[in-house]
């Protein structure tokens, strides 16, 4: 019986189970339990941990409570394969992977004070969610071995390891203009973060090359969130309808989460996917080869 046992009965990645085994923030209550019923009931026994001494823990940072990175972030798609790669990564080289939180609403009170509790030899910071300010803060009180992930900022000498989003938008615009479309809609987070602007802006650009644009009244914006997604999405395509207008022949979508809530909402309209409307997303998680028809999208 390992972690990933112990997931895979309790349904939850193999992140949530360390959280919930070590005690640390970041998992429900309920889930605490039913992760530690489980473990008990299985005869798990954790090794003994010689690596914490020795030094090779890496912490992995997220700043909750704000935007797309909530309390239980690490149940969304992304962030849970995002989660479960580097953990490898870390167990390739040696290293353990451990986790905390902290909310937004402390780093901008006391940034030092925010994470004086992180060890290890290093940091691994998710920075989806932070702007400019938050990241100089965080990188300043966490020190040089810091690496923010999923979001960049030109002007901060900070390492990163950061997605291409305008590439990726760009030849998801490019892929669909090669297809003879010519009559696109462009489905837009309600929240917005540095990701999904860059990927607004190579889409667009690779339009204007097309000597093609996207009319106002065929830009939608929804949720990130697949269940939300969908019942604001299936309202505003109803409407659009409703006012006479053409549905796009293809639509880009900021993230897979908002592609699959407007599959799912086409179809409870009658409107077929892809032969009505091709829709793409962006991020490639699990879920989108699973959806019926099987989702195009940005892999990254």
């Amino acid at each position: 019986m390992n972690l990933e046992d112990i997931a895979k009965l309790a349904g939850v990645s193999k992140s949530a189970v360390s959280l919930a085994l070590n005690g640390k923030p970041g998992v429900s209550e309920n889930t605490r339990r039913r992760i530690l019923k489980i473990a008990e009931e299985h005869g798990y026994r954790p090794k003994a941990r010689t690596d914490a001494q020795n030094g090779d823990v890496l912490t992995f940072l997220a700043c909750v409570n704000t935007g797309l990175v909530q309390q239980q972030y690490y149940e969304q798609p992304f962030f849970r394969e995002l989660i479960q790669h580097i953990e490898e990564r870390c167990s390739m080289h040696g290293y353990s992977l451990q986790y905390s939180t902290v909310s937004v609403d402390d780093v901008e009170r006391s940034p030092r004070a925010a994470v004086e509790k992180v060890r290890g030899r290093g940091c691994i910071l998710l920075g989806t969610n932070l702007d400019a300010g938050q990241l100089a803060a965080l990188h300043q009180a966490l020190g040089p071995h810091t690496v923010v992930l999923d979001t960049m900022c030109e002007t901060l000498p900070v390492h990163v390891v950061a997605i291409n989003n305008l590439m990726g938008g760009y030849q998801a615009g490019k892929h669909l203009c090669e297809l003879g479309h010519r009559r696109f809609g462009y489905l837009a987070s309600a929240e917005r973060i540095r990701n999904f602007e860059e990927r607004r802006r190579g889409f667009m650009a690779a339009l204007a090359e097309c000597g093609v644009t996207v009319a106002d009244e065929a830009v939608f914006s929804a949720s990130p969130s697949m269940l939300h997604a969908q019942a604001e999405l299936r309202e505003r395509f109803a409407n659009h309808l409703a006012a006479g207008r053409d549905l796009p022949t293809a639509v880009f979508c900021e993230c897979d989460y908002i592609a699959i809530g407007a599959i799912k909402a086409m179809q409870s309209l009658g409107i077929r996917v892809p032969e009505d409307v091709s829709v793409v997303g962006f991020d490639n998680i699990s879920e989108a080869s699973i959806i019926t028809p099987e989702m195009t999208t940005v892999h990254v």
